[in-house]
């Protein structure tokens, strides 16, 4: 039997930003502002949605747990890179890099299929008002958020696997700013085919079937306005599913260009353009979306926001 003499990766370093070396500083307090704006966002939708009761509904229910999803989403990601844009050493462990990969699929797939359980709850508003509180209620919008995790939860497990259950001997410098699946792929000593293929399939599975369902909803939707009588009825019910659909061109639009690609136009300075736009302005952006559109909120903000200041002895 032949022996290898090349030795076993234990580490990677990353080169995301390797290329901006004098900027790197500016970047990081660009990046940390950007951070620390996105948690204090979050926590303040988060906050309110609980402390206000008029905001305990479904869709109010699904917009907290997304908050909290994209703080820990930006909590596995951003806090290293921050530190890596300060310092020469730029590594992370092999274990490390699985639970990290492990961690943010979970969390990005879970993503999409809470998306598509938003939209079913818009469907449900506007088409089936009548009966919203009853094909709405506690249990089934508790068991959407956690089928969504389950989904996300196997997804991400069986993908990680994949990936480092392949022998990794040669070069460990990853040209992208965290473990994600192409970079980490492309320094496998030799990719196995079916691997490569259920990993692809998984791809499809947590982008195709979900935005699948958007679609069956929004086109339930759209039907069901369009038989409003009234145009300033059909622009009141548009305008709930308008933030909704923004945050689902932006996830599927990003999503699918990175993970929905032939194996040959990968391009690590695109991807990690990309990449930045979906783990720190995405996670900024979307709750903002919901929250700055939408008067509801803004006046349970001003009620919450009353209460703490001024406290009703």
């Amino acid at each position: 039997m032949e022996q290898i003499n090349e030795t076993l990766v234990r580490e990677f370093v990353f080169l995301g930003f390797s290329s901006l070396a004098k900027l790197q500083q500016l970047l990081f307090v660009v990046f940390l502002l950007l951070y620390l704006f996105t948690l204090g966002t979050n926590a303040i939708i988060i906050s309110t949605i609980m402390l206000d009761r008029a905001l305990h509904t479904p869709m109010y229910f699904f917009l907290a747990v997304l908050s909290c999803s994209e703080t820990c989403y930006t909590f596995v990601i951003v806090p290293k890179m921050l530190v890596d844009l300060l310092t020469q050493k730029k590594t992370i462990s092999f274990v490390g890099c699985a639970i990290q990969m492990f961690t943010f699929l979970f969390l990005g797939c879970s993503h999409s299929f809470l998306l598509a359980a938003m939209g079913y709850d818009r469907y449900v508003a506007i088409c089936h008002p009548l009966r919203y509180s009853a094909l709405m209620s506690q249990g089934v919008c508790g068991g959407l958020v956690a089928a969504a995790c389950a989904c996300g939860f196997t997804v991400s497990l069986v993908t990680t696997s994949l990936v480092f259950q392949l022998p990794f001997h040669s070069s460990n410098q990853l040209h992208h700013f965290f473990c994600d699946i192409s970079p980490v792929l492309k320094l496998a000593s030799h990719h196995s085919r079916l691997s490569q293929i259920v990993i692809f399939l998984l791809g499809v599975f947590v982008l195709v079937i979900p935005l699948l369902l958007i679609l069956v909803s929004y086109t339930q939707i759209i039907s069901a306005i369009l038989k409003i009588p009234s145009t300033g009825g059909r622009h009141k019910a548009f305008s709930t599913c308008a933030s909704h659909l923004i945050v689902v061109t932006v996830h599927y639009g990003c999503a699918s260009f990175i993970y929905l690609r032939p194996k040959s136009n990968y391009s690590s300075s695109q991807d990690s353009i990309i990449s930045v736009s979906y783990t720190i302005l995405t996670p900024l952006f979307n709750p903002m979306i919901y929250s700055l559109r939408n008067k509801e909120f803004k006046s349970a903000l001003q009620r919450v926001m009353g209460q703490l200041l001024y406290p009703v002895h």
